[in-house]
């Protein structure tokens, strides 16, 4: 088999292992956290439906492009170097500790540096769109609906409701993220997929997909449980519809592709604030910044390491 061929494979199945094992939990988390008491094929049954349907309706709508015309400005590289399976590695590794950093800075760029800027700019935007929307919404119903979520357990008449529209939020979310996402995973594979390898990378993601929701997640959902009243079902709810409206908005903006963990960061910090003032939880703000403050540390890393690595490729390939 010729070695780029390997390269393509191996990059593929690392990349998509990586994007499901760190990204998926941003839009998965509260799902999860908040329906632990469900068995894990059945949440798998149901997230691993929705991708595929979005997959598939790419596949068929984009002439086979899974990436709904986001992969438009990132060619195949001829050849395909050994050093292209570099940044799905580093971020598996960084994934295991926790890390919630961008795939599309660590592996897109690797592609095409020019378009960093724009990738940049569009996720800090939605990283300020996010933080501010959230804010304000929680600003309004902080008293009337969140004190109410946090001191009155939910009902079993309540939780009937509540299951339905998380399951349905859930879902439009799932979906829109992955419009934005699939791009980082079929990055390493013809842009015009032939209908075998969709079917095959398809199988190869579903498994993974199995074995992150199986694990309840992993190390990054400890950042959805740290956050106020996450595990509330009702809660969730609200976190995945305003994640959703937003990831959809920029999507209907351009075909430039985004970080969607500077989205989620943004959305929980606005929410966490906006609930510690209004309902005057005075004696743990000090800890609920020094919280966030990391989580964009954290991200802010992930930017810096993804830039570091672009040179690093550049120096490989001269020498």
């Amino acid at each position: 088999m010729d070695f780029s061929l390997v390269v393509i494979y191996l990059g593929f199945t690392l990349a998509a292992y990586s994007v499901v094992g760190n990204d998926t939990i941003q839009t998965l988390g509260t799902f999860l956290s908040s329906n632990e008491r469900k068995k894990w094929w059945v949440l798998w049954l149901f997230a691993g439906g929705i991708l595929s349907i979005t997959l598939i309706y790419g596949y068929a709508t984009h002439g086979g492009d899974v990436s709904y015309g986001r992969l438009e400005k990132y060619p195949m590289p001829n050849p395909f170097a050994w050093y292209y399976i570099l940044p799905p590695i580093i971020l598996m590794l960084l994934t295991r500790t926790g890390i919630p950093v961008s795939t599309s800075f660590l592996i897109l760029t690797f592609f095409n540096q020019k378009n960093l800027n724009d990738m940049v700019i569009k996720s800090i935007s939605g990283y300020a769109v996010a933080f501010t929307a959230s804010l304000i919404l929680y600003a309004i119903i902080s008293k009337t609906l969140e004190k109410k979520f946090i001191e009155n357990p939910i009902t079993d008449k309540q939780n009937k409701i509540w299951t339905t529209l998380q399951w349905c939020s859930t879902g439009f979310l799932w979906s829109q993220w992955l419009i934005q996402d699939f791009a980082n995973i079929y990055v390493y594979l013809p842009r015009q997929l032939a209908l075998w390898q969709l079917i095959l990378s398809l199988a190869i993601i579903l498994g993974m997909l199995a074995f992150i929701i199986a694990k309840k997640g992993g190390a990054i959902q400890s950042i959805v449980k740290s956050k106020t009243n996450t595990v509330d079902i009702r809660s969730a709810t609200l976190i995945d519809f305003t994640y959703g409206i937003i990831l959809f908005y920029f999507k209907e903006l351009n075909n430039v592709p985004m970080s969607t963990t500077w989205v989620f960061i943004g959305i929980l910090a606005g929410r966490e604030i906006a609930l510690n003032f209004m309902l005057r939880k005075k004696e743990g703000r000090r800890n609920m910044f020094k919280n966030l403050g990391m989580d964009l540390i954290k991200v802010l890393a992930g930017l810096i390491v993804s830039i570091i690595l672009v040179y690093l490729v550049k120096y490989l390939a001269t020498i």
